[in-house]
């Protein structure tokens, strides 16, 4: 199927999940989260340290630091995705509805993780800034070429983000920290199941096509950041605190995405390029296993006493 052939296949399908998302969904709102009497007024001439965060008694590592920046200036990054979400869906129907009614939700989170981090102080706001203006002056996203293969990295992206800013929440210390983090994952959580579900429909529809878009999509997956300075800097220091790693990647987005949920061993009618990728996938997720092993084997072996 093309493009357009899959987007009409499968619109039965968007509709209900669009249904189901908007039944389970929960309204909130971002100032409910901010602990605001911790705000004071920015004095001028005043340099930022880690001594001025107020995070109630807990301090926080550089690593959390790099992954609060990270997960902020990708959800702030989000007229791009919606850009490119939009340019995949479509503006007509339950999917331009979807893609409209997700973009409305992930502006909250940015609301809520910024106003956060601003009145705690918990990172440096100029170098957030900075950041930011270079990052979303570049429009930088990555982008699936095809609508099928975007149904597939939008539902492994989603869930990664989740994972993220749920870890990252856990290594805060600060009780409100942690709650605007979950707060925003459990969101997350929602979407990464829809995008998941429609993948799986995508995969029913058309089996041949979405797993050649799979194969090539597990292959070159990586995590939101491009754009923002010195990402790379801050994605080591975010695998090193176990925020975001190669063991985390297999064991809870592409096991259980890839091989359980959408089954991809067992996917049938699938002749030529379709059979090769899924060969190559099993292949590929054997490989990611055995290096999920020894990522964890090596940080076992670090976190030993001497």
């Amino acid at each position: 199927m093309n493009e357009q052939e899959i987007l009409h296949a499968i619109t039965p399908d968007v509709e209900r999940l669009l249904e189901r998302h908007l039944e389970t969904t929960k309204e909130w709102f971002p100032h409910e989260y901010v602990p605001y009497s911790r705000g004071r007024d920015h004095m001028e001439g005043h340099v930022w340290s880690p001594e001025d965060a107020d995070l109630a008694g807990a301090e926080l590592t550089p690593e959390v630091r790099s992954a609060l920046l990270v997960n902020l200036l990708t959800e702030d990054n989000l007229p791009y995705y919606f850009r490119s979400v939009e340019r995949m869906f479509g503006k007509d129907g339950a999917w331009g509805t979807w893609a409209r009614r997700w973009t409305a939700e992930e502006g909250r989170h940015s609301m809520a993780i910024y106003g956060y981090l601003m009145v705690t102080r918990a990172i440096d706001p100029v170098e957030l800034e900075r950041s930011r203006m270079v990052q979303v002056s570049k429009g930088e996203t990555p982008d699936p070429e095809t609508t099928h293969e975007g149904f597939i990295y939008l539902a492994l992206q989603e869930l990664a983000t989740r994972i993220s800013h749920r870890n990252t929440g856990a290594q805060i210390g600060d009780s409100v920290g942690y709650e605007v983090m979950k707060r925003v994952g459990s969101d997350e959580n929602l979407h990464q199941l829809f995008y998941r579900d429609l993948a799986a429909a995508a995969i029913a529809a058309d089996p041949n096509t979405m797993m050649i878009a799979m194969e090539k999509q597990v292959r070159h997956f990586s995590m939101p950041g491009t754009g923002i300075p010195e990402f790379e800097r801050h994605a080591k220091a975010i695998a090193k605190a176990g925020i975001y790693d190669l063991q985390i990647h297999h064991d809870q987005i592409l096991a259980p995405v890839v091989l359980r949920q959408w089954d991809a061993a067992n996917i049938g009618g699938l002749s030529g390029e379709g059979a090769a990728a899924q060969e190559k996938l099993m292949k590929r997720m054997a490989t990611s296993a055995r290096v999920a092993k020894r990522y964890a084997e090596k940080r076992a072996a670090e976190m030993q006493p001497a």
